[in-house]
C-alpha cells in the first residue's frame, strides 16, 4: 500500500502590529513634523518678510503679508553701489576656485595617507587631524601678514590659494576614511596592468570616490558661500565684495536699514545653496553613510 505524504500549506502570517503600534508611529511622525516646522519657521518668516512693507515686518508676526510689497526684490537688487549680480559673481568665483582646490589637493593628500607608505606617515596624519581643533583666529594674523607681504590683500587669492594646499583637514580625513574602505585588490590589479601611483589615483581611486568628492564639494560650497569673517578681512574693495559682505551693506547704523530689501536679497542668496545641495543630495547621503565602513 503506497503511502502518501501530505503537504500542508504554510499558515498565513498575520500582521502583529496592533492599534497601539500604529498610534505610536502616528505620534512619532506628528512630533517630527512639529519639530520640522519649528526649525523651518525662521526661514518661512524671512521669506514672508521679504514681501512685506517696512512698517509691517516687525509689527505683524503672521506669515502671510497683508500687503504684498514686490518691489523689495527690485529695490534690493539695485540698492547697493553695484547690482547684486556683481556680488553673486564674486562669490561664485571664490566658491569655484575653493571647490576645485579642495577636490584636487584633499584627494591627493588622502590618497597618500590611505595608500602610500612613507616615513612619519602616522605622525603627520595625527598632526593633520590636530589642525581641525585649531581656531581660525589663531592663524588669521600670520596669514594676513603673509598675504599682505605678497600683495594679495584686496584680491581673491588669499581665499583660493590655501584650498590648493589641502588646508581643510576635515575633507582630507573624510576622503582617507572613504579610500580605506576600498579593496586594495583594485590597486594590485591596476599595478599588474601597468598603472603607477598616478594611474591608480586617476583611474581607480577617483572614480570610486565620487560620493566623498560630492560631499566635499557640497560642504565647500556652503561654507565658502556663507563665509563672512575671512572675506571681510581680505576684501576691502567694494568691487570685490561677496554676497555676505553685500548683505551687511544693507544695515545702516543710523537706523534707516532697508529690512525689506535685506530679507529679499537674503532669499536670493539662499537660492544657489539650495540648488547645489539638491543637485548633489544623493551623493552627499552616500558619501556620509559609507565613510569609515570597512
Amino acid at each position: 500500500m503506497a503511502t502518501m505524504t501530505e503537504t500542508t500549506a504554510p499558515a498565513p502570517t498575520r500582521d502583529r502590529r496592533g492599534p497601539a503600534t500604529g498610534l505610536r508611529r502616528f505620534v512619532f511622525h506628528l512630533l517630527l513634523t512639529v519639530a520640522a516646522m519649528v526649525m523651518i519657521y525662521p526661514l518661512l518668516w524671512m521669506l514672508s518678510a521679504s514681501f512685506k512693507p517696512l512698517d509691517e515686518i516687525f509689527t505683524d508676526p503672521g506669515l502671510f503679508p497683508n500687503t504684498w510689497e514686490w518691489s523689495n526684490y527690485a529695490e534690493g537688487w539695485t540698492a547697493l553701489p553695484h547690482p547684486f549680480e556683481t556680488y553673486i559673481w564674486n562669490s561664485m568665483v571664490i566658491v569655484a576656485g575653493s571647490i576645485v582646490g579642495n577636490l584636487v589637493s584633499c584627494s591627493m593628500a588622502a590618497y597618500a595617507f590611505a595608500r602610500l607608505r612613507f616615513p612619519l606617515r602616522g605622525m603627520l596624519f595625527a598632526v593633520m587631524l590636530g589642525t581641525i581643533m585649531l581656531p581660525i583666529h589663531v592663524v588669521i594674523i600670520p596669514q594676513y601678514i603673509l598675504f599682505n607681504n605678497l600683495g594679495w590683500v584686496d584680491t581673491f587669492w588669499p581665499l583660493i590659494v590655501p584650498k590648493l594646499l589641502a588646508t581643510d583637514a576635515f575633507f582630507v580625513f573624510l576622503m582617507v576614511q572613504f579610500i580605506r574602505g576600498l579593496p586594495r585588490e583594485l590597486d594590485e590589479a591596476a599595478s599588474i596592468d601597468g598603472c603607477g601611483y598616478w594611474g591608480t589615483y586617476l583611474r581607480i581611486i577617483m572614480p570610486l570616490c565620487m560620493p566623498a568628492l560630492a560631499t566635499t564639494a557640497i560642504f565647500t560650497f556652503i561654507w565658502t558661500w556663507n563665509d563672512f569673517y575671512s572675506q571681510l578681512i581680505y576684501l576691502r574693495d567694494v568691487d570685490l565684495q561677496t554676497v555676505p559682505l553685500a548683505l551687511r551693506l544693507f544695515m545702516d547704523s543710523t537706523g534707516t536699514t532697508n529690512w525689506g530689501a535685506l530679507f529679499a536679497m537674503s532669499i536670493v542668496a539662499l537660492g544657489p545653496i539650495f540648488g547645489f545641495f539638491l543637485a548633489g543630495q544623493r551623493y552627499l547621503v552616500r558619501g556620509i553613510a559609507t565613510t569609515g565602513i570597512k
